[in-house]
């Protein structure tokens, strides 16, 4: 376990993460920074809390969005699995 710091919108923040999490750790504050940031930029007449709501929100719509995308998929291949099984069954009848 290491602690770490990281800036976000301005603030430094200490979070304590394992060893192995720390350069994603630091990615992540610097891409809730950035998207902190670019809200800011769009709203200068905003108190910081709400920038930093709407922004929170955002980033919690990319990772529903992202979510769906991923079920999909992972349906899509299911589908596609199911299929190869019942082509593979198919050919092991026909061999015997």
């Amino acid at each position: 376990m290491q602690s770490i710091k990281v800036n976000v919108f301005g603030k430094q923040i200490p979070i304590k993460v394992n060893d192995d999490e720390v350069e994603n750790m630091k990615r992540i504050a610097n891409y809730v920074d950035e998207k902190f940031k670019a809200y800011r930029q769009q709203l200068t007449n905003q108190p910081d809390s709400t920038v930093m709501i709407l922004a929170s929100l955002s980033i919690a719509e990319e990772l529903f969005e992202l979510r769906v995308k991923n079920e999909e998929f992972k349906e899509k291949e299911n589908e596609l699995m199911d299929e190869v099984n019942e082509d593979i069954q198919k050919l092991i009848e026909e061999i015997l």
